[in-house]
C-alpha cells in the first residue's frame, strides 16, 4: 500500500508539473518539421529538462543504427541550442532495453577499413560532445545497456539504473571480434579502473546493476516498483524518469556532485598505476592470460590491450585515434566476420519456424540421470519447467542431482544467480526411480545407455503410462530413430545418424589414427586447441566416454562404411575392456582425481597406444596437416549432411557445429570456414590425404561443385 500511495503522489505531481510547464516549454523549444518526422528518437521538455527517448520502431530493442544516431545528433544539437533547457535525461521507451549496442548490419555494410574507422570516429565525436556538454546529461537505464549503449551512458555526467534483473551492463564487442569503438576503451578504464575495465572488455560478460554501482559504473540505483502494482514495468520507467529529472536539476544546482568517492582500493590502484613499471607489468600479465586462453587466434583481445595502453600512456587524443583505426581493422578480419556470422546464425535459429505449438509444455520427464540426462534436466528447469528426472538406481539419481546442483551453484559462486534463485529453480526438479506422475507429462526425453534393447524397453514402459499427446524424444548419439521406434505405437522413419554425430564420428576416427601415429594424447590436444577447438580432442574423447565413442564408431561404420574409417576401433574396445571409460571412471586417455584440477597421462592407455602404433607419413603429419585432416573430415561430412537434406541450410550447420560440437568459433562453423578458406583449396588438401589414406578423404559432390565454381558461397 505504501508503494502504491507513493506512486500515486508521484503521478499526480508529474501531471501537475507537465501542465504547469507546458507553456514554458513551447516558448523555448522550436518543433521543426524534421523533428516531427523522427521515428527513432523523440524529445519532450519538462520544465528546464529535456527528456530524450530512444525507441527503435518495430523492434524489441534499441540499436545504434545510422538512423538513430542521426536523429540523436539532431535532437541533442537542438537541446544545446535551446536557452530554456539547462540539462537533459537520456532514457528508453522500451522497458527491457536502454540500448543493446550498435547495429551490426551498419558495420557489415562497410566495404573497407576506412569506412568502419569513420563510423567509429563519428560516434566518438558525438559522445565527446555529450561528455564536454555544459548542460549536464543524465542516463536513466532500465534493461540492457551494452556495447554502444554503454558507451552512450559512460559519456554522460551521471548514470541512474534500476535494480532489475534485466538491467545489465557490458562490452560484448570482443565476442564479435571487435573492440568498443566509440570511446569505450578510453573512458571505461578511467571510470572503473584498469583491472575492471580489462575484465569487462576482454570477456564481454554482463555486469548487474548492484555490481555496476560498486564499480563506479553507475552513480545511483532505483528499486523497481512492487509487482503488486498494475503495469509495474511501465510505472517503474515513469518513476525512473522522475528520479533522473530530479538528478539532472540537482547537477545544475550543484546539489549533486559528479565527483566519485574513492575507496581505499581505488586510491591504492591510482597511486600504483602512476608508475610505468607497474603499468607495464599489468599489461604483460593480461597479455599472457589472453594468449593462454585464446592461443593468439583471436586478434581483438590483444588490440584492446594495445588501444587501452595507448590512451593511458600517450593521452586521450592518441587513444581515440588508435581505437577508431583498430576498430576498422578488426571489422575486416576473418575472425570478426566468422563471429558475426555466428551471431546472425543464433538469432535466426532462435526464431520458431514451426509456428505456435498446439499445447504448451508444462511437464518434461528425462530418463537417465547420467551426464547428458542431468544436463538436459538442468537446462529444462532453467526455463522454469517442471522436470522429472528418472533413473534405475538411487546412486545414479543422486549423482545426476548433484551434477545439477553443482551446475547451478557454480552460477551462484559467479554471482550470476542468487542462492534463492538457485533453490527456486531446483524446486522444479523431481528425482524418482519409478514412473509416478508420467500420466501428466508432455515430453519424455530418453538419455539412457546406447543399447537398442535398453531403449526398446524404456520406450515400451513409457508408452504404457504417458498421455496420447506426449512426445517421446531420444538423445541417442548414433542409433537410427526408425529402429528405436520399431516397438512404438507411433513409429516414424528417418536416416541413420544425425548432423552432430555424423560430423563428430569421422573426426574422432581421424583423431584415433593420429593417436596411433604419435601415441601422445597431449600432442593431439595441443594441435586441436591450437587450431581453435575449445577442448582438445583426446580430452573430448574422455568427456564423451570411450565406450560411447566405440559404440558410435561401430554403429556409423555399419551405416556408412569406409567413410567413417580411421584409427582402429579395436584400440577403443581394449580401453573399454580395461575399464578406461574416460572421466566418468577416472581413467581414459588421462587420469582424473576428485578435487585435482590437472590431469596426467594414463600409463595404461599409453601401453595400449604403443601396441597399436602406426607409422606416421612425414608428408601429411605436420601440425598443420593434422589440423586439416581433422577439420576436412568434419567439414566434408557437414556438407554431405546439407547435400542429403539432414540440414535445411548452412546457418543451422554452423550454429550446431560451434555450439553443439565445439567447432572453432574463430572459424565461424564449417560452412563459414569453407567460404573463407576456399572450397577449392580444401579439396586440393583432401586429395593429397586421399592419396595416402584412402576414400575416407574423398570430397563429396557438393564440395566438388563449390570447388569448381569459386564464386559460390554457402553463407551470404
Amino acid at each position: 500500500m505504501a508503494a502504491t500511495r507513493a506512486y500515486g503522489k508521484m503521478k499526480l505531481f508529474s501531471l501537475f508539473r507537465k501542465f504547469c510547464y507546458s507553456g514554458y516549454a513551447c516558448r523555448h523549444f522550436t518543433v521543426s518539421s524534421i523533428m516531427m518526422e523522427r521515428t527513432h528518437v523523440n524529445c519532450e521538455i519538462t520544465g528546464d529538462v529535456a527528456v530524450v527517448r530512444f525507441n527503435t520502431p518495430d523492434s524489441k530493442v534499441n540499436t545504434l543504427s545510422k538512423k538513430l544516431q542521426s536523429e540523436f545528433t539532431e535532437v541533442m544539437n537542438e537541446v544545446w541550442a535551446n536557452d530554456g533547457v539547462r540539462s537533459a535525461v537520456l532514457i528508453s521507451s522500451k522497458p527491457g532495453c536502454f540500448i543493446a549496442g550498435a547495429d551490426i548490419n551498419m558495420i557489415e555494410e562497410c566495404k573497407s577499413v576506412e569506412e568502419v574507422t569513420r563510423l567509429s570516429q563519428e560516434g566518438q565525436k558525438m559522445f565527446q560532445k555529450i561528455e564536454e556538454s555544459n548542460k549536464p546529461v543524465v542516463a536513466a537505464i532500465n534493461g540492457s545497456c551494452l556495447g554502444g549503449g554503454l558507451e552512450v551512458a559512460i559519456a554522460c555526467h551521471y548514470r541512474i539504473a534500476t535494480k532489475d534483473s534485466k538491467t545489465v551492463f557490458g562490452t560484448p564487442e570482443v565476442m564479435l571480434g571487435l573492440l568498443p569503438g566509440a570511446g569505450g576503451t578510453q573512458r571505461l578504464p578511467k571510470m572503473v579502473g584498469l583491472p575492471n575495465a580489462f575484465d569487462m572488455m576482454l570477456t564481454g560478460k554482463n555486469i548487474r546493476a548492484d555490481k555496476a554501482k560498486k564499480m563506479g559504473l553507475v552513480d545511483q540505483l532505483v528499486s523497481p516498483l512492487g509487482p503488486g502494482l498494475k503495469n509495474p514495468e511501465e510505472r517503474t520507467m515513469e518513476y525512473l524518469e522522475e528520479v533522473a529529472i530530479a538528478c539532472a536539476r540537482g547537477l545544475v544546482n550543484k546539489q549533486i556532485s559528479v565527483q566519485k568517492k574513492k575507496t581505499l582500493v581505488d586510491t591504492v590502484q591510482s597511486w600504483a598505476f602512476k608508475f610505468p613499471v607497474i603499468r607495464e607489468q599489468v599489461y604483460k600479465m593480461v597479455r599472457k592470460k589472453v594468449m593462454v586462453q585464446t592461443k593468439g587466434l583471436y586478434p581483438a583481445p590483444l588490440k584492446i590491450i594495445e588501444v587501452v595502453k595507448t590512451g593511458l600512456e600517450q593521452g586521450s587524443d592518441a587513444g581515440y585515434l588508435v581505437e577508431s583505426q583498430k576498430f576498422g581493422e578488426l571489422a575486416m578480419t576473418n575472425e570478426s566476420k566468422a563471429l558475426t556470422g555466428l551471431y546472425h546464425g543464433q538469432v535466426a535459429c532462435k526464431k520458431n519456424k514451426f509456428g505456435k505449438p498446439q499445447k504448451e509444455t508444462e511437464t518434461v520427464a528425462v530418463l537417465g540421470a547420467g551426464l547428458m540426462g542431468a544436463g538436459i534436466a538442468q537446462v529444462t528447469i532453467d526455463k522454469g519447467i517442471l522436470t522429472v528426472l528418472k533413473d534405475t538406481t538411487m546412486e545414479g539419481l543422486d549423482r545426476g542431482q548433484q551434477q545439477i546442483y553443482k551446475g547451478l551453484n557454480d552460477k551462484v559462486k559467479r554471482k550470476n544467480l542468487t542462492s534463492f534463485q538457485r533453490d527456486r529453480l531446483l524446486s522444479h526438479l523431481i528425482g524418482q526411480l519409478d514412473y509416478k506422475g508420467f500420466e501428466k507429462t508432455d515430453i519424455v526425453i530418453e538419455a539412457v545407455f546406447e543399447d537398442m534393447k535398453i531403449k526398446h524397453n524404456v520406450l515400451k514402459e513409457v508408452e504404457a503410462v504417458v498421455p496420447p499427446h506426449c512426445i517421446f524424444a531420444s538423445n541417442t548419439s548414433a542409433l537410427p530413430i526408425s529402429e528405436i521406434a520399431a516397438v512404438s505405437k507411433r513409429p516414424e522413419k528417418d536416416g541413420p545418424g544425425f548432423y552432430t554425430t555424423r560430423c563428430l564420428a569421422p573426426t574422432l576416427a581421424e583423431a584415433l589414427r593420429v593417436l596411433q601415429e604419435h601415441a601422445d594424447p597431449k600432442k593431439l590436444d595441443a594441435v586441436t586447441t591450437g587450431y581453435g577447438f575449445p577442448v582438445g580432442t583426446a580430452t573430448l574423447i574422455d568427456e564423451v566416454g570411450i565406450d560411447v565413442a566405440a559404440h558410435v564408431a561401430e554403429d556409423l561404420g555399419k551405416a556408412f562404411g569406409s567413410r567413417m574409417a580411421g584409427g582402429s576401433a579395436e584400440l577403443l574396445k581394449e580401453m573399454v575392456a580395461k575399464g578406461f571409460l574416460g572421466r566418468k571412471t577416472g581413467k581414459g586417455c588421462y587420469l582424473y582425481q576428485a578435487g585435482v584440477k590437472g590431469k596426467t597421462l594414463n600409463p595404461g592407455t599409453k601401453e595400449i597406444l604403443e601396441r597399436f602404433k602406426l607409422p606416421a607419413n612425414v608428408e601429411v603429419s605436420s601440425d598443420e596437416d593434422i589440423q586439416l585432416r581433422l577439420v576436412s573430415r568434419f567439414v566434408n561430412e557437414a556438407v554431405l549432411c546439407l547435400q542429403d537434406g539432414i540440414l535445411s541450410d548452412p546457418i543451422e550447420g554452423d550454429v550446431g557445429a560451434v555450439f553443439g560440437l565445439g567447432f572453432p568459433p574463430c572459424l565461424g562453423g564449417p560452412f563459414k570456414f569453407l567460404d573463407a578458406y576456399g572450397a577449392n583449396k580444401l579439396v586440393d588438401k583432401m586429395k593429397k590425404y586421399e592419396s595416402v589414406y584412402g576414400n575416407e578423404f574423398s570430397p563429396c559432390q557438393m564440395l566438388l561443385d563449390y570447388a569448381k565454381d569459386t564464386s559460390k558461397k554457402f553463407r551470404h
